[in-house]
């Protein structure tokens, strides 16, 4: 198992356990570009995806809820790349 399918699965497993870098580095995989936010906010968006992706860092993870767009996106596009 590759370090991606591994982080996804980490991802899936324990929602309330999220690394911030590692939700902002999923969300680029998935082809999300940062569009903004600097320090402990980040936004990312995608080329026709109406949905974007917002991170905060609160000590080095991101809320659950934001855990779950991420998991909804990577439902959405994990294959298309």
């Amino acid at each position: 198992m590759n370090r991606r399918v591994k982080l996804i699965a980490s991802i899936r497993n324990n929602p309330k356990n999220v690394r911030f870098e590692d939700a902002c580095k999923v969300a680029q995989d998935l082809g999300f570009i940062h569009k903004g936010g600097q320090g402990s906010h980040r936004s990312f968006s995608r080329t026709g995806e109406p949905v974007g992706l917002n991170f905060q860092d609160r000590g080095g993870k991101i809320p659950k809820y934001q855990a779950d767009q991420l998991i909804a996106m990577i439902d959405k596009y994990h294959d298309d790349n």
